[in-house]
């Protein structure tokens, strides 16, 4: 079904023709930039380390459960004095609140398991989602990057021939000046500032750092506002299953009752980060989809089968960076809406302490980054 979804947008997508890429150089491409947009090894590690630490969910059990016999026997001691005083009748099923929330804390695991499943359930079909449409994304990033390769052969190609063409022209200029008139200098300028001017702008080493360099850095902020999501969602979990029992426990009294079904809900806020995230990563491969796509096209007419066209390359050449900057665009795009997922999350379970925290730590973040660079500056 998700391949058909995917496929069903291929209408929008501008049709390029398959790259021909060797084995050779998909590893070293891989191996440089990493396997996939968002590196499959450390989505890997992300995932197990949420199970791991998901382990150390009965650092507290104990502690909580303590907390309960107390409670309880403070609730059972202001209900018997409200019945003694005739306040209230007797009633039965308040009465076995408490036992039911002592029992979800003996069984805390398997409860909170329970509770998330629903959640697990919806990021296991995202990154289904997800997964496929990574897969046609990276086979087009690893084909774009070899164009890029060839064109930045090309281009290099014709330097050194307009390199080869200039030491040729100072050889001869300097021999037709001396036995020439100036008339012949004035004809030859006439043909020789053209190879220079084409020289100095098919200068291509730094254009290909500054491309790289400008690449490189969009991709990892892509990466790194993926990294925080899921590593916020780490965090947050972890916390919410090691001190909820806490939680639990305190609602049997009255004046907290309420926040047994608060921890619930932002523990469901919390799981939904991982099935959001996928569903904006699909969103984003689909816009990564169309912008390698329509850069392939772009970069195999530059190269030619027959032949580099002079004239747009020369052009393309001259913008200072040798990329188009509609991918480069679309990672940061994708970058900035994943830092809304935590948003999103509360517009499906209502709660405004996940939110309020993430805020927070942006906050916390943004400070320690002007505090950092402010010493710097000052250094």
């Amino acid at each position: 079904m998700f391949n058909r979804l995917f496929a069903g947008t291929a209408g929008f997508f501008v049709q390029s023709a398959p790259v021909s890429v060797p084995d050779s150089f998909r590893d070293t491409f891989n191996f440089l930039q990493g396997n996939g947009v968002y590196e499959e090894g450390t989505m890997h590690f992300l995932k197990e380390m949420k199970n791991t630490i998901w382990t150390h969910y009965d650092a507290f059990i104990a502690d909580a459960q303590a907390l309960c016999a107390i409670f309880m026997l403070i609730f059972f001691a202001i209900k018997s004095y409200e019945m003694i005083s005739g306040d209230k009748r007797l009633e039965v099923m308040p009465l076995l609140r408490p036992f039911a929330l002592v029992m979800v804390i003996l069984w805390w695991p398997t409860f909170t398991r329970v509770v998330a499943y629903p959640t697990d359930l919806v990021a296991a079909k995202t990154e289904a989602m997800f997964d496929g449409s990574q897969t046609v994304v990276n086979d087009l990033r690893i084909q774009r990057a070899k164009l890029m390769v060839e064109l930045a052969d090309q281009l290099l190609t014709v330097q050194a021939q307009t390199e080869t063409a200039k030491q040729e022209a100072d050889t001869w200029y300097e021999n037709a000046w001396e036995s020439v008139k100036s008339s012949v200098k004035e004809s030859f300028s006439e043909v020789w500032n053209p190879i220079v001017e084409m020289r100095n702008r098919l200068q291509v080493g730094l254009q290909l750092l500054a491309t790289s360099l400008v690449e490189t850095l969009a991709i990892w902020i892509l990466r790194i506002a993926v990294y925080v999501i899921f590593i916020i969602q780490i965090i947050f979990s972890t916390i919410l299953i090691i001190l909820g029992p806490f939680s639990v426990a305190v609602s049997i009294l009255p004046a907290f009752r309420d926040s047994f079904t608060t921890w619930i809900a932002r523990f469901i806020s919390v799981n939904l980060y991982s099935g959001i995230a996928y569903l904006v990563m699909y969103v984003a491969s689909l816009f990564q989809h169309y912008a390698m796509e329509a850069e392939i096209t772009r970069y195999q007419e530059l190269v030619g089968t027959a032949g580099a066209d002079m004239e747009k390359l020369s052009v393309f050449a001259g913008n200072g960076l040798l990329s188009f900057g509609i991918v480069v665009g679309t990672f940061v795009i994708g970058a900035l809406t994943m830092l809304t997922v935590p948003s999103i999350s509360t517009w499906i379970v209502s709660t405004s302490g996940i939110s309020s925290a993430a805020s927070s730590m942006g906050r916390g973040a943004s400070t320690m980054g002007r505090m950092a660079a402010g010493a710097m500056g000052g250094g």
